[in-house]
């Protein structure tokens, strides 16, 4: 009898209380789906954001959107800390999934990543692809176009009220501040899509990288254009071979497609006349060839 009593406590204690290692299969998924639904809403913090920061050396910041911070290194801000000596430089993504130009302000990102800059670091900045949609209805998170002064009051789908600037505008509150807090602001046109015809590759979205050439260009900043950069390899290796770096979409690249761009991004900085930052590459960034066009701004059509 005593070993049926205890028999029966036992089950009962194990169904009330069963330990992480027998959980059902149907709770094993729903806790994975909420870890999941967390990080989506909130954006998971990519590698170098959550390193810990040597506050004796320069730091190298990266803001921006999904193609530069996406999960498991598919985001080109993430492999670019490799081309880095990481025992010279800090190396931190701040970018984040789905953010225009306008919302990567509006939301704060932007005011958390400027306080933490100190005389002596570097901003990589680099929008455009979430900019283009409408500024007050769907993820109403679009800007004006252009790069001039003007500003626009939208009603929000909740109903409150927002003042809507220009891209223009909003990049050269990126720089301006920058320059505020000691630091080298540098403008990067937006990476390439996987959309080709006649066996070209689409240069870039609407007229952002334009756009953020001219700004540059007008708060004497420098300029690397990416966009031109990451097409003409593209079209180097030919649209089987590039396709096979996008296996989600038109937009996002693949851990291999990440690295390209950021080995890119190095090459446009080796580039840049007279640019401090090549003085922390890796052995990595140090082999990586530099940019056989002029770092400057393009042309305007």
């Amino acid at each position: 009898m005593k070993k049926h009593h205890v028999a029966a406590l036992t089950l009962i204690f194990c169904l009330l209380f069963p330990l992480p290692g027998h959980l059902s299969s149907q709770q094993q998924t729903s806790s994975s789906a909420s870890q999941s639904e967390a990080q989506t809403a909130t954006g998971a913090a990519s590698p170098s954001a959550a390193r810990s920061l040597n506050p004796q050396l320069p730091t190298l910041f990266v803001i921006g959107d999904s193609t530069a911070n996406n999960s498991d290194h598919r985001g080109w801000g993430d492999p670019l800390a490799d081309y880095f000596d990481l025992t010279r430089i800090n190396v931190v993504n701040r970018a984040r999934g789905g953010r225009s130009s306008r919302t990567f302000v509006t939301e704060g990102l932007w005011e958390s990543a400027r306080n933490e800059l100190k005389p002596g670091d570097f901003v990589l900045i680099q929008f455009g692809h979430n900019d283009g949609g409408p500024p007050d209805k769907e993820k109403a998170r679009g800007s004006l176009p252009g790069i001039g002064e003007e500003s626009q009051e939208f009603t929000m789908p909740n109903g409150s009220k927002e003042v809507v600037h220009t891209f223009g505008w909003y990049m050269r509150k990126f720089i301006t501040e920058t320059k505020a807090r000691g630091a080298t602001p540098i403008v990067l046109s937006l990476t390439v899509r996987n959309i080709w015809k006649d066996g070209k590759v689409e240069r870039g979205p609407g007229h952002f990288g334009e756009w953020s050439a001219e700004v540059a260009k007008q708060t004497g900043v420098a300029f690397v254009d990416l966009t031109s950069a990451i097409a003409d390899e593209y079209e180097k290796m030919g649209q089987e071979k590039v396709s096979a770096l996008f296996p989600q979409d038109h937009t996002h690249t693949s851990a291999a497609g990440a690295d390209l761009n950021a080995s890119l991004v190095v090459s446009g900085i080796k580039g840049i006349p007279n640019c401090l930052l090549i003085n922390y590459l890796s052995a990595k960034g140090k082999a990586q060839p530099r940019a056989y066009f002029p770092a400057s701004p393009p042309e305007l059509k």
